[in-house]
């Protein structure tokens, strides 16, 4: 067996060994949990910066395919990155093996999504995502947190009905479940499939659960579910396109949608971590629109969202409203407009070697959809970088007369907070993903970024600083989404066979 199989396969098995391993050594589980998501970063990185496709069969025609490659590697690390981030975040929170466990079971699951190329292995893998999410949820155990958990556990294990009948029909023509078999599929059965990884990737009008769930999340959680788990929802569409050159315009368009619909409740929310919620649902279209980068831009999006709600959970408010009224100190206004910026495409940050990545393979009403999208994201998150923020200068002086007054204690040395650490990791993770494309900077496509930019903060004061109208909720309600799922397939019926 080559080096590079095996190595895969322990990967692979790493973490469903240590998550339950976590229980046997609880004094060591923050250990044992980091060095899962380490070992998932060097494999990625490894994916990325030495690309070779990896393809093994593991059982016969019907049985379980793998597919590695670069895409792969980018999905991979950022789950890795985002997962190593929330673990240091909590490493002085007293979570116990439990949640670490989760964490780590749910980090392996997602990695299987990114790398296997079957509909029955990739059906596993969702449904064990859905259980450790929902635990990761409902782990405060609060009747709120129980409800949000319960709700997500039921919109998720409906979307896989729909989606297994879908995988059944596949096989049925087929008499295989791997991925290349989409492309003699009945329509109904892209249909089906289509409708249970749209919704559990938060995919357009499927996707009206994902506000109310990553928001009512612990801050941890919320980071992981924007920041990675999505995405599992969203990877497979990518690579149908990939293999099946006749959907991607399918995919193409339900981006675009996406990205218009997220971008709209963006605009009008006023809670900081709805708002950011909705910016998911905007960035998974820029994502879908060209899958040819979705791999870096789910990375950039996923390094800046999982910062920005590590950042957030830090500030004394959700309502945007509220804290228009207090500054912020200015260390956390630097995470939150460095996260904001990089969302935005600002140079420098990862997310704007993303968007030109992406654009630049775009032409005619599909560019201009998404320039639109793009500057609406740059007015939605302008709520967050004109936040007020104290003097930097004022803070350090009060710093200073602290330990001045405090110089007669002993004091030890001092060490950042792990909250500090983690969004450190994150956004310096955008800086270091930016220097892989330096050629993108040219005039002309800084030009276009800080433009797009402009315009969405010249938008942001006019228009929106100032306004009252606020989006219904109702779509969100638990029975109007079982509703939307229904009108979705339909819709879905109609693209497929046209």
């Amino acid at each position: 067996m080559p080096p590079i199989v095996t190595l895969t396969l322990i990967w692979i098995a790493l973490p469903l060994f240590v998550g339950f391993s976590i229980y046997l050594f609880p004094k060591i589980d923050r250990l044992l949990a980091v060095s899962v998501s380490i070992a998932s970063i060097g494999y990625g990185l490894g994916q990325i910066l030495h690309p070779a496709t990896l393809s093994l069969q593991l059982f016969d025609s019907s049985g379980v395919t793998l597919l590695i490659n670069s895409l792969s590697g980018y999905f991979v690390l950022t789950n890795a990155v985002v997962t190593a981030a929330v673990i240091i975040y909590c490493w002085q929170q007293n979570k116990g093996a439990f949640f670490y466990t989760q964490v780590i079971i749910l980090h392996g699951s997602v990695n299987a999504v990114f790398i296997c190329a079957d509909l029955i292995s990739l059906y596993v893998a969702l449904e064990v995502i859905g259980i450790a999410a929902f635990l990761l949820i409902t782990y405060p155990r609060t009747n709120r947190a129980i409800w949000v958990g319960l709700r997500y556990l039921f919109i998720s294990n409906t979307a896989m009905l729909f989606y297994m009948i879908g995988a059944l029909l596949v096989y049925q023509v087929n008499q295989s479940f791997a991925f290349s078999a989409l492309g003699n599929a009945p329509p109904e059965a892209i249909a089906l499939i289509f409708l249970g990884l749209l919704t559990k990737g938060g995919v357009f009008v499927s996707g009206l659960w994902l506000p109310l769930t990553h928001a009512e999340s612990a801050v941890p959680v919320s980071a992981l579910l924007s920041g990675a788990v999505v995405t599992t929802g969203v990877f497979p569409l990518v690579r149908f396109a990939l293999l099946n050159p006749a959907i991607e315009p399918i995919i193409q368009i339900l981006g675009i949608a996406t990205a218009g619909l997220g971008t709209v409740c963006a605009v009008f929310e006023k809670d900081t971590k709805r708002l950011l919620a909705c910016s998911t649902i905007s960035q998974m279209g820029f994502v879908l629109v060209v899958p040819i980068t979705a791999g870096f831009y789910a990375l950039a999006h996923g390094l800046a969202k999982a910062a920005l709600f590590l950042s957030v959970g830090n500030l004394p408010s959700r309502n945007l409203d509220v804290l228009k009224e207090r500054a912020m100190s200015f260390p956390l206004w630097l995470a939150i407009a460095a996260g904001s910026l990089s969302l935005a495409g600002f140079p420098l940050l990862a997310g704007f070697d993303a968007k030109v990545l992406s654009l630049k393979q775009l032409s005619g009403p599909w560019a201009l959809a998404m320039d639109i999208a793009a500057v609406g994201t740059a007015a939605a998150l302008a709520k967050l970088i004109f936040l007020p923020v104290a003097n930097p200068l004022a803070e350090l002086a009060l710093t200073s007369e602290d330990s001045r007054e405090n110089s007669a204690a002993p004091t030890g040395p001092d060490s950042p907070e792990p909250s500090a650490i983690a969004i450190a990791l994150l956004l310096s993770g955008l800086v270091a993903a930016s220097a892989l494309h330096t050629e993108d900077y040219t005039a002309l496509t800084l030009t276009k970024a800080l433009g797009k930019i402009g315009i969405g903060w010249f938008a942001y004061y006019v228009f929106f600083r100032r306004a009252t109208f606020s989006l219904p909720r109702a779509p969100e309600t638990l029975e109007n989404l079982i509703g939307t799922m229904s009108i979705v397939l339909t819709v879905l019926f109609w693209i497929v066979l046209a």
